[in-house]
């Protein structure tokens, strides 16, 4: 009987990583004389020590910290949030990733490689297409319906999605295109609306479709947000241009989110992701309302419908997603003649793609 070795960590990677970060970020403040920019905007860095636990610890990425309190609390433009997300998740997200991969975590490698490929595609159509025609008051209300269909999603489902153990064994070319259909569609939409949500959306397939573990489906999250952010602030700086007060407001909260994210990644593991994912489901919830009150009088009751109407149409999103989940895993007979001709089309994909399968 043989014993399987446990991966070799590199460690050193992510130290080096932060050695060139902190060396970058210090020429900035101190050689080019910034400092007092940065500790002008000392209360988002302040923000962001929380918030890049919750990037690190969840499927949700630091803007959905930084969001909310850029536009509801200082009540800035919502295309600053959007912004300043892109900007934040591209150190937080990316330095959390390089964690992840140098500790040699379980991913979901082919959604994963998927959605990065529908993401270089459907990120720039988004960008330079789609939210530019958002307006400001939309961009808000999409945030908030998403992030609160999230979160009632988990108070109600947290057992079952805590309780998964590895994950379902789907074809990886099925996984694959999968991935490149919520790379596509995520990005183009949410992510490029709000600078947040396609880790979200990778989440919820994973969870809800493959069954994944949290140990799994969470740091395929993180990795999902830290390519669509860099790719995201890259798009913006070469071509559209950035908020103002965007810069700042990273310069003061970009060191904290460096460590803050991959702290998350490490103490959950300590602590256990289910108090974390419900105290951010309730987070979720409240910025929801929030949002409602801040801008009832944009809203009125016709606005306020609108959105509890998209919360529920994500949340039958969701359940679709679960159903079809039971449906490929053999737990639950399909009822629906769709459901039947879903199941049968992936199986007989499954069976061509891998004919070995077939031998001895």
């Amino acid at each position: 009987m043989s014993l399987k070795s446990p991966p070799r960590r590199h460690l050193w990677i992510w130290f080096l990583w932060l050695a060139l970060f902190y060396g970058t970020w210090a020429w900035l403040v101190f050689g080019r004389g910034l400092w007092d920019e940065a500790v002008a905007h000392w209360p988002m860095a302040l923000s962001m020590a929380f918030g890049s636990y919750i990037a690190g610890s969840t499927p949700m990425g630091g803007g959905t910290v930084g969001f909310p309190i850029l536009v509801l609390l200082f009540e800035l433009p919502a295309t600053l949030g959007r912004d300043f997300s892109f900007a934040v998740q591209a150190i937080g997200m990316t330095s959390a990733s390089i964690f992840i991969l140098a500790r040699r975590q379980a991913l979901a490698w082919a959604m994963l490689k998927g959605a990065m490929l529908g993401t270089v595609f459907g990120l720039p159509v988004g960008i330079f297409l789609v939210a530019p025609h958002v307006p400001e008051l939309w961009i808000k209300l999409v945030f908030a319906v998403v992030w609160a269909s999230f979160g009632l999603l988990h108070l109600y489902r947290i057992n079952e999605i805590a309780g998964h153990a590895g994950m379902t064994d789907f074809d990886e070319r099925w996984d694959f295109r999968v991935g490149i259909a919520i790379g596509l569609l995520a990005a183009s939409s949410v992510a490029a609306v709000t600078g947040v949500g396609i880790d979200m959306v990778l989440y919820a397939a994973l969870v809800l479709l493959c069954r994944a573990d949290l140990k799994i489906a969470i740091p395929t999250s993180v990795v999902i947000m830290a390519f669509t952010s860099v790719l995201g602030i890259g798009i913006k700086l070469a071509f559209t241009g950035v908020q103002p007060g965007v810069f700042g407001n990273w310069l003061a909260a970009a060191p904290v989110v460096a460590l803050g994210a991959p702290l998350g990644a490490l103490v959950v593991g300590l602590i256990g992701r289910r108090p974390t994912l419900l105290f951010v489901a309730v987070l979720c919830v409240g910025q929801f309302v929030w949002t409602c009150v801040n801008q009832w009088a944009a809203l009125g009751v016709a606005g306020l419908c609108v959105s509890l109407a998209g919360v529920a149409l994500f949340l039958y999103g969701f359940e679709r997603l679960r159903r079809w989940g039971a449906v490929l895993a053999g737990d639950t007979v399909p009822r629906r003649r769709d459901d039947v001709a879903r199941a049968a089309s992936i199986a007989d994909a499954r069976a061509i793609a891998r004919p070995e399968s077939a031998g001895p």
